[in-house]
């Protein structure tokens, strides 16, 4: 099964990614992850949208065509998510209604050094998807609070609840996305 991961942050050292790496040890022998950030995209312009796109946005449409599931892990940032990553969306969400997001399952992982664990983004990312015809696992996806403490020095996830809680919601999304394109 092939996973893409979006991750939120383009920082290198960022939590989203950390949590990425985090996904892809704990994840299901048949999953293979392929994270992606946006950082190659251009600002979404619906001049540049017509019969051949930016390689770039060729590469992330082909990209999340050839995935079986897309996994989302975002930070929160003034409330919402990262603007890479809703400019992301938009060049996927390309046609409307029709784009390679359409009923693709996806799962939202979202944080924040706050207890709130970046819920707002996660309620607006859920949202956004919905928009796109995307179908989001309302359970067991989930937000990490107090992201900061998770991680030791080197980057490794130390916290056991949320090691647990990413091999929960990895196996529920691949027995979830196998069911919806049996």
């Amino acid at each position: 099964m092939q996973v893409l991961v979006w991750v939120g942050s383009l920082r290198s050292g960022s939590f989203s990614r950390k949590i990425a790496l985090a996904a892809e040890d704990a994840a299901p022998d048949e999953m293979n992850f392929e994270i992606i950030d946006g950082r190659e995209l251009p600002l979404f312009d619906q001049d540049l949208d017509g019969d051949e796109k930016p390689a770039a946005v060729q590469r992330l449409i082909d990209q999340v065509s050839a995935a079986d599931a897309l996994l989302f892990i975002t930070p929160e940032f003034n409330y919402g998510i990262p603007g890479t990553l809703k400019n992301a969306i938009d060049w996927a969400s390309r046609p409307p209604y029709h784009s390679p997001l359409k009923n693709k399952p996806a799962v939202i992982i979202s944080h924040s050094i706050a207890p709130t664990g970046g819920s707002r983004a996660h309620l607006q990312l859920s949202s956004v998807l919905s928009g796109t015809l995307t179908p989001v696992m309302v359970a067991p996806g989930f937000s990490i609070p107090a992201i900061h403490e998770k991680f030791d020095e080197a980057g490794a996830l130390t916290d056991e609840m949320t090691r647990k809680r990413l091999v929960r919601t990895l196996e529920e999304l691949s027995q979830w996305a196998k069911s919806l394109n049996d």
